[in-house]
């Protein structure tokens, strides 16, 4: 292998699947959807190593833009974290280099067979300079699935992976802007590099890591944003890899986006199904925040992991806080499968208080319409408010953990 970085529905598109009568939930707990990731890991060998880190600085720095010029995902920083694996001598040793330019042979088996997974993690700075991230072991966990799923190799329990990343970042700290809702987008991204057409397990892979410094999703505040209900392509299926983060699982929504775009509306809201199972938005989670029609009760519900749905980190921690202030309050928290039909009757019978999608890069998006069989259905947002309560709180807890104002152990200290 060559290199500059010297690397050692409708029948045609709706899954098809047994009928189930429209009072049966599709998401059924015995059925093993998802492929565990323990099956399909990689025999055992040598560990990623982070006392074997190796650092060659840029000679070239590159300027810090002002942070009203920057664009989610288009500057990048000095350098780039790479580790290289070879089925025969597991993980070689870390290096941390000047950002550079891939050379990958044509017959590379990531270009055909799309042996390829990612995550996205953020560094944040405090008020006082510290420097953290938020979650790492969950992206760490959620690699290792995605990585098993197309026989590439898992980093372990992640710690190492992390302790590299934190080196980085904190390399990489000038380009973190010391303002609230700036951050540094760290992307650690998984490629098979055997040099072969044959389909099979890679003999090889790299795994490398850029960072590009963000300022906030909103940056005059919250944008509610409107949704098509999309049933005519399909997001994800049960037995596929929607609930793993995949490359090639996102460059076949960008068609059906862009036909939304055309009618209006700024994403699509994925279905599934007969039923028209409400499954995720766009590249985030859904959650919708509802009355019980007998209680008047309240209610969060967001669709269960099924196999089908990517295992957000932001979509665990707003669970979590929610179960921990909200359920005090008197609110219901409930993973439960839930059709468009159910979402569009509470809308008409006022029960539906709020939608939103959760992400890494958003937080929350918070949902004003969905387009839905040629009618609007709206999402409780009154004229001139562009978030609900319970959205507005989660953003104000998360970003309270992620910059340092409320002390908890889901923040990673890095420095």
């Amino acid at each position: 292998m060559t290199r500059n970085l010297l690397l050692r529905t409708r029948p045609s598109l709706r899954a098809s699947r047994p009928h189930v009568p429209p009072t049966t939930p599709w998401h059924l707990p015995h059925r093993p959807y998802s492929l565990p990731s323990q099956e399909a890991s990689l025999a055992s060998l040598p560990p990623i190593d982070p006392s074997a880190l190796t650092i060659t600085r840029t000679t070239t720095p590159k300027p810090i833009l002002p942070p009203s010029d920057l664009i989610f995902g288009r500057n990048f920083t000095d350098h780039m974290l790479t580790l290289e694996w070879t089925s025969s001598t597991g993980w070689h040793p870390p290096r941390i280099l000047p950002y550079q330019n891939l050379s990958l042979d044509p017959a590379t088996c990531v270009f055909h067979y799309a042996f390829e997974c990612f995550e996205g993690l953020k560094a944040y700075k405090n008020r006082d300079g510290a420097i953290s991230l938020f979650r790492p072991s969950k992206n760490m966990a959620r690699l290792n699935n995605s990585a098993a799923r197309i026989c590439l190799p898992t980093v372990g329990d992640g710690k190492g992976l992390i302790e590299l990343i934190a080196r980085f970042a904190a390399m990489e700290e000038r380009f973190i802007p010391a303002a609230r809702g700036y951050s540094l987008y760290l992307r650690p991204t998984l490629i098979g590099t055997q040099r072969t057409l044959g389909v099979g397990p890679p003999g090889s892979a790299l795994l490398f890591v850029i960072a590009s410094p963000v300022g906030p999703y909103y940056p005059t505040g919250f944008k509610a944003v409107s949704l098509e209900a999309t049933s005519y392509a399909v997001r994800a299926w049960p037995g596929g890899v929607g609930d793993k983060k995949l490359g090639a699982n996102y460059a076949p929504c960008i068609m059906p986006q862009l036909q939304a775009a055309k009618r209006g509306f700024h994403q699509n809201l994925w279905l599934f199904g007969e039923e028209e199972y409400v499954t995720e938005v766009g590249t985030m989670n859904f959650f919708v925040a509802v009355r019980d029609r007998e209680t008047g009760g309240k209610e969060l519900w967001t669709a269960p992991l099924d196999g089908t749905i990517l295992e957000g980190v932001t979509r665990d921690s707003v669970l979590a806080l929610a179960r921990e202030r909200l359920v005090p309050e008197g609110w219901a928290v409930r993973e439960r499968g839930f059709t468009m039909g159910e979402l569009a009757a509470a809308a008409d019978e006022g029960r539906l208080l709020e939608a939103f999608g959760t992400g890494t890069a958003v937080v929350v998006s918070p949902v004003r319409r969905i387009g839905w069989r040629g009618r609007n259905v709206d999402c409780g947002l009154r004229e001139g408010e562009e978030a609900g309560d319970v959205a507005k709180r989660m953003k104000e807890w998360i970003e309270g953990i992620q910059y340092g104002d409320e002390q908890h152990p889901w923040s990673f200290k890095i420095r």
